[in-house]
């Protein structure tokens, strides 16, 4: 069976594709990358699979779609950072929305049905109230970032192109990713690094946050990718899951766990940002009661496992 991996260079996207390499065998892995990224970070037995495309580029993806020949696509490529967003609004919107619209018009028009698992966000959610947590799917959109916006459009996109066109389309709203290799424009991963750096004598030992406290549901890469294998295989097509681990941490509560994890002494301090570049959802906390019911998928990495595996991906990272 082929699968065709939109955005497998990103955090992401290279989980799936390690985790269906060494589980699924049998799986013919074809990835899109972007044009200018080196082949030479994947390996050698992949390459061949890799397809330069643009999602902005909809003969590129014409030509990816007709090589590739995929039962299912995994379409996980777009902005995913919201001070990107803030800073590159329209990048976003095109990237995001136009992007995926392309992608859908390029399956529309093919001879081909894959079935599609395409990810949102839970930041799609956004102003959230406490009468509707934890957040089931139903839950109104109320998104506080461009970001947010565009991945709203995009959920809303693949409903429509399964209701008018009848293409098999399973939604994913992804709550906060979190383990190895994540980069670090993230919260979490921003923080391993520094105390990867203070263990390594490279920066002083004083931690800044932001003093705004707000709660995320985090959940392990790792398992993120297992459950969006699953829903491939057992989700139902128009139906949109949540993916999160079911419970929400404060930034107090992660740094708590990181400086368990560390004999170096940290110095933290809270500070104001004078200048907010964004507006935060108070709190996400998924409902995954209904992924669950669809593929038996629970989580199985804990967030200190999680958190330690991506202090030591930066303490190999950092020399």
């Amino acid at each position: 069976m082929r699968v065709l991996i939109t955005g497998c260079s990103g955090f992401l996207g290279g989980h799936l594709a390690d985790y269906l390499w060494s589980n699924y065998p049998k799986v013919e892995i074809h990835g899109l990358i972007r044009p200018g990224v080196s082949p030479d970070r994947f390996p050698e037995s992949l390459r061949p699979l890799l397809h330069f495309g643009d999602l902005l580029a909809p003969e590129s993806l014409s030509r990816a779609l007709e090589e590739s020949a995929p039962k299912i696509i995994f379409h996980l490529a777009g902005v995913s950072s919201v001070l990107s967003s803030i800073e590159q609004p329209k990048q976003a919107i095109q990237v995001n929305l136009l992007g995926t619209l392309n992608l859908l018009e390029t399956v529309r028009k093919s001879p081909q049905s894959p079935t599609i698992i395409l990810a949102s966000s839970a930041d799609t959610y956004g102003l959230v109230y406490s009468n509707e947590l934890p957040l089931k799917e139903t839950a109104a959109f109320r998104p506080l970032s461009p970001l947010a916006v565009s991945k709203a459009a995009q959920d809303l996109l693949g409903f429509q192109y399964f209701k008018l066109y009848k293409l098999k389309i399973i939604r994913v709203r992804l709550f906060e990713l979190i383990g190895p290799r994540q980069p670090d424009c993230y919260f979490v991963s921003r923080l391993a690094r520094q105390v990867a750096e203070v263990e390594k004598k490279k920066s002083p030992p004083v931690i800044k946050i932001p003093r705004a406290e707000s709660k995320k549901d985090y959940i392990d890469v790792r398992d993120a990718v297992r459950a969006l294998w699953l829903l491939s295989e057992k989700g139902e097509p128009g139906e949109v899951y949540n993916l999160g681990s079911g419970r929400a941490w404060s930034k107090s509560e992660l740094i708590d766990l990181i400086v368990s994890l560390t004999r170096a002494r940290l110095v933290i301090e809270k500070e104001d940002d004078p200048q907010p570049r964004f507006l935060e959802p108070p709190i996400l906390l998924a409902d995954i009661s209904k992924i669950a019911k669809a593929t038996s998928w629970k989580p199985q990495i804990t967030l200190k496992q999680s958190l330690l595996d991506l202090l030591n991906y930066w303490r190999e990272t950092i020399k």
